[in-house]
């Protein structure tokens, strides 16, 4: 297996997906992508690269659109003609209708007291008031009770439709939020598919400036080279520290002369439009090398050594969140690779995922819990739709450039599917050049 093809394949999915993208538009239209598909592809030539970071832009400059024209209904509906000028045809309704109630409240009262004046003054008539004067009193008090028997149907009226106009103003809120929500998703969604584009294309613009092409170092896929996770929770606090375990083991038939373990981290706030990583610090520490060291940049941990067919060796590792770190989601990825004297060189395959969400200061910590992860998917397979996976379950992310979903479904985090792309493409990206560099190296 020439290991460039995990980035080439991450590269299709980066072209794919700008395609599967859906048009929306300030009405409200359904912004729900369309079904992507998974298909095997050859590696794209930088022109096509090009084409689909244009396609993936103009997607997103249609979707940041749709969301501003959202923004700008969900305005309308919010604001009233005596606080923020509402100019929505329901808000100026609902200001009509309060105001008649209002109206007709006081046409109500007045009309109340009236009458509460004419019977006092007929009772007020002195003993030898005239006929005349007793009729005129009597029909002041008829006129006034009939004029607040007409108000007071007017104002239970003007309550009616006033409270009838005030839940479709509601309504058209609730709906304008929901679409907006909507746009914003789209948005993101497209923002990601951008981004993972414009990475694909600056990645294939510098491979072939390096002149690297296609002769990058052959290496195999080891299935039987797994890395087990243990102790990792699915809720990281914010101010703490976590200490949880990964486990290489060498369960092939082969002696393997130097192997190294590949830990990332990802994360970003709770938009999954922001990086978080920088408040992350990770540290390992093995049986040969028993302080706990910083990871470096290049996310190799070159602690574990040789391994005899059979054998494994346990790495410990401790995520430090400082206490800034904004709550959000995060997600880390483990595998392993091994690289011989003769030159032979191979690993796992695929990457295994771990979503987790990220809380503030001062909130309860996950359940650590020990999971399974995903059967590696072999060479050639397909893999499926990308999937959500549950809290502290491994995905698997194959060679295929899909993720095959592991455990119960869960709502699906930001940073991991909502930009599939773009967290595929990086991951992976970063993951092939680093083994290649590492190789060299060894």
């Amino acid at each position: 297996m020439k290991i460039r093809r995990v980035l080439a394949t991450a590269v299709a999915l980066a072209v794919t997906t700008p395609a599967a993208l859906l048009s929306v538009s300030p009405a409200y239209a359904d912004a729900k992508p369309a079904a992507q598909t998974q298909e095997k592809q050859s590696k794209p030539t930088i022109e096509e690269l090009k084409e689909a970071a244009a396609e993936a832009q103009k997607a997103y400059d249609k979707a940041a659109e749709a969301k501003a024209a959202g923004y700008a209904e969900l305005e309308k509906t919010l604001g009233d003609l005596t606080e923020a000028g509402g100019t929505h045809p329901l808000a100026v309704a609902s200001a009509a209708a309060k105001q008649a109630a209002k109206d007709a409240a006081a046409a109500k009262t007045a009309a109340d007291q009236a009458v509460t004046d004419a019977q006092a003054a007929l009772d007020a008539l002195p003993e030898d008031a005239t006929e005349e004067e007793k009729a005129a009193a009597t029909t002041a008090l008829s006129e006034a009770k009939t004029t607040a028997a007409t108000a007071a149907t007017t104002k239970t009226a003007a309550d009616t439709a006033a409270a009838e106009a005030g839940e479709k103003l509601t309504d058209a809120r609730i709906a304008a939020a929901r679409a907006y929500g909507v746009l914003v998703k789209a948005a993101e969604d497209a923002l990601a598919v951008k981004v993972a584009a414009d990475a694909a294309l600056a990645k294939a613009i510098k491979e072939a400036e390096e002149g690297e092409g296609e002769e990058g170092g052959d290496c195999e896929p080891e299935l039987d080279l797994t890395s087990k996770v243990t102790g990792l929770p699915d809720k990281l606090v914010a101010g703490t520290s976590t200490d949880f375990s990964l486990r290489v083991t060498n369960g092939s038939d082969r002696h393997m002369d130097k192997v190294l373990a590949f830990v990332s981290i990802h994360a970003t706030d709770k938009s999954g439009l922001k990086d978080t990583e920088k408040f992350f610090r990770l540290q390992w520490s093995t049986k040969s090398a028993p302080k706990w060291q910083n990871a470096e940049a290049d996310d190799y941990i070159d602690g574990v050594g040789a391994l005899k067919p059979g054998a494994h060796a346990d790495v410990k590792l401790r995520l430090t969140l400082d206490k800034a770190t904004p709550a959000g989601n995060g997600v880390a990825f483990f595998a392993a690779d091994f690289f011989n004297e003769d030159g032979s060189c191979g690993g796992a395959p695929d990457l295994d995922m771990y979503e987790f969400d990220v809380k503030a200061a001062g909130s309860k910590p996950g359940k650590t819990e020990d999971v399974k992860p995903s059967t590696t998917p072999r060479p050639g397979n397909t893999g499926t739709t990308p999937q959500g996976s549950a809290s502290g379950t491994p995905a698997s992310t194959g060679t295929n450039g899909s993720l095959a979903a592991t455990g119960s479904s869960s709502a699906t985090t930001p940073i991991a599917l909502a930009g599939g792309a773009a967290v595929l493409l990086g991951a992976a990206a970063v993951f092939v050049a680093r083994r290649r560099k590492t190789g060299s190296d060894a």
